[in-house]
């Protein structure tokens, strides 16, 4: 008579997924690695999870709840130019961890993909799109509440951020240290203030 399967961890085990989706991407993660990996046959993966791009999804919605929030948190600072700087930082702080894969999920998942995972592509794109979105309202509503006076296009120094941030990204993954990264938020932060002028002490 065969024994009764073991008691399967269902939150344990999609804190392993997200782990491995975070360090090899969604198409570098296939079934055999998740089945190594979380150590339980791939019909209980499938029926606690779906099909693995469910699973994928879950891992990338625990990821923002937890390492990804520091965005989130950061854009609730009162001060425009704390705002920002602190969503730098503590992106280097976060993407240079120990102990974690390097780098933001969001943006390192997925990067070149085939035909059958267009669609997760784009709803990854979504969401790098919305924190571009996020960061250009909230140097707007700096300048709305008049903490900040802006020199030049809004847009443009809103893409110029994101783009530093998703850059942290890719650099942390390549190996860059946090020391070189802090650094390079400070040259950034002086950036700011060429085209950013604030009401209140930096």
């Amino acid at each position: 008579m065969a024994g009764r399967p073991r008691e399967f961890d269902r939150e344990a085990a999609l804190r392993k997924a997200k782990l491995v989706f975070w360090q090899r991407g969604y198409e570098g993660t296939s079934i055999s690695d998740l089945v190594e990996t979380l150590g339980i046959a791939s019909a209980r993966i499938y029926a606690a999870f779906g099909s693995k791009e469910d699973l994928f999804r879950e891992t990338i919605a625990l990821y923002l709840a937890e390492e990804g929030a520091f965005a989130d948190k950061a854009m609730l600072e009162p001060n425009t130019r704390l705002a920002i700087e602190q969503l730098l930082i503590n992106a280097v702080e976060t993407y240079t961890k120990e102990n974690q894969p390097h780098g933001c999920m969001v943006v390192l998942s997925l990067t070149n993909y085939t035909r059958d995972n267009e669609n997760i592509m784009t709803w990854l794109t979504h969401y790098r799109q919305a924190r571009t979105a996020a960061i250009i309202e909230r140097i707007n509503q700096g300048i709305q509440s008049g903490d900040i006076t802006i020199k030049t296009d809004i847009q443009a120094i809103g893409d110029y951020f994101a783009t530093l941030l998703h850059g942290i990204s890719i650099q942390a993954r390549d190996g860059v240290s946090r020391e070189r990264l802090l650094h390079m938020v400070e040259v950034a932060m002086s950036t700011f203030d060429v085209f950013i002028t604030s009401s209140s002490s930096h």
